[in-house]
Formats: C-alpha cells, structure tokens, sequence
C-alpha cells in the first residue's frame, strides 16, 4: 500500500486519483456495480483512506461530475470572448466536441449514463454562472443570436434552438465514442463530421444574409 500523504499537495493528488478511478470503474461497470472498496482496490488503498477524503460513494460521484462539468465550462471561456456571435456558437460547438472525444470516459458519465449522476442540491456547480456551467454559456450566446435577429422568423424559442444545437453536436460525439472503432462502418473523418453538421444545422437556423455565409462556411 503506498505511505499515507502528508501534504496538501499529496492529498490533492490522492483526491485526484479517487475521482480518475471511480470515474473509469462508474463508466466500464456501472454506477450501482461499484463500491468503495472496488474503488481503494483499483488505487492499492485501503477502503478508509477513501473515506478519509469522501463520506461514501455518493459523495466521489459528486466529485467526479463536479470536476467534469467544470473542465467543460472552463475550456469554453476563451470562446466566450468571441466578437462575432456565429463564430462563437460554432466554436462552442466544437470546443464541446473536443471535450467529448478527448475525453470520453468523463463525457459517458456526464451524458451518456442512463440516468443523471449528479445531484444538483449537492453540486458545487452554480447553475446558469457561464463561468461554471456549459448550458448557460450556449443559452448565453443563442439568446444573444436572437435577440440580434439573425435566426430564421419560425425560430421562436431561444432555448429550443439552443437545445437543438447540443442536441446535434452530441449526436456526432456519441456515435464516435459508441461505435468510432467499429470496423463495419466506413466512417469519414470525425472533424468532416462535425463540421457538416455543424453547416447543416446553422443553415437551417439562421436567415442567412450575405455578411452570414463567411461565418457559416
């Protein structure tokens, strides 16, 4: 068993080790499959030094969305700083994209598990702060886009049309991470994919005036 850390830099990084192998063992056997004692196992702890650092299981899945739903928002600000509101919705898109296939075990568990794993009385994650939540940060810019005029008349929902966008930008992400290295299928290059999605779905929405195409295409 490794010594017990002594520092707050080894504490930090032992809570780092806790969070990185519950996560793998929540997305490879299931949430309810694992305990505690699977967890210290993986980590060649003893079950109460887990609970040194966590009250219970419940507690590291917390910490495990929290982390994640946080290195998602925040790998979204520079982004957010955009002046020109297609570009930004385009580059939050793929920003989200990237998050998702460059981390596919923290993106199964936060939006492809069967339920929802986080508890949002509990979570340290301020919902609707753009600093810290991702959702916010794409209603903040489709609301902006519409509030400027620059979706089609039929599109009267900001939030609809926010939704849609994550909607399809997750539908990318997900077949690539479920099926990317299934043999049986001739898949294209995951960045084409994206980005005709991403052409398809904005030429859809917007109305698409000639100072637009530069920013579409």
């Amino acid at each position: 068993m490794p010594p017990k850390p002594k520092t707050d830099i080894e504490r930090q990084q032992l809570r780092t080790l806790i969070i990185d192998a519950a996560r793998d063992l929540f997305v490879t056997r299931g949430i309810d499959a694992v305990s505690m004692r699977e967890i210290a196992k993986k980590i060649n702890y003893s079950a109460t030094t887990l609970y040194n650092h966590f009250a219970d299981k419940e507690a590291i899945l917390q910490a495990v969305c929290d982390e994640d739903f946080l290195k998602l928002a925040s790998g979204m600000r520079n982004v957010m700083q955009l002046p020109d509101l297609i570009a930004r919705i385009k580059a939050l898109s793929h920003g989200y994209a990237m998050f998702a296939l460059q981390n596919p075990n923290h993106y199964r568990l936060m939006f492809m598990t069967p339920r929802t794993p986080c508890n949002i009385e509990l979570t340290s994650i301020q919902q609707g702060n753009t600093e810290q939540d991702a959702y916010a940060q794409l209603k903040l810019v489709v609301k902006d886009a519409f509030d400027a005029g620059l979706f089609k008349p039929e599109m009267t929902n900001y939030e609809l049309i926010a939704q849609t966008l994550w909607a399809s930008t997750h539908g990318v992400c997900s077949l690539e991470i479920a099926l990317g290295k299934e043999t049986w299928i001739h898949w294209m290059d995951v960045e084409a994919r994206i980005s005709m999605m991403q052409s398809a779905v904005m030429t859809g929405l917007l109305k698409l005036p000639e100072n637009l195409h530069a920013s579409i295409n």
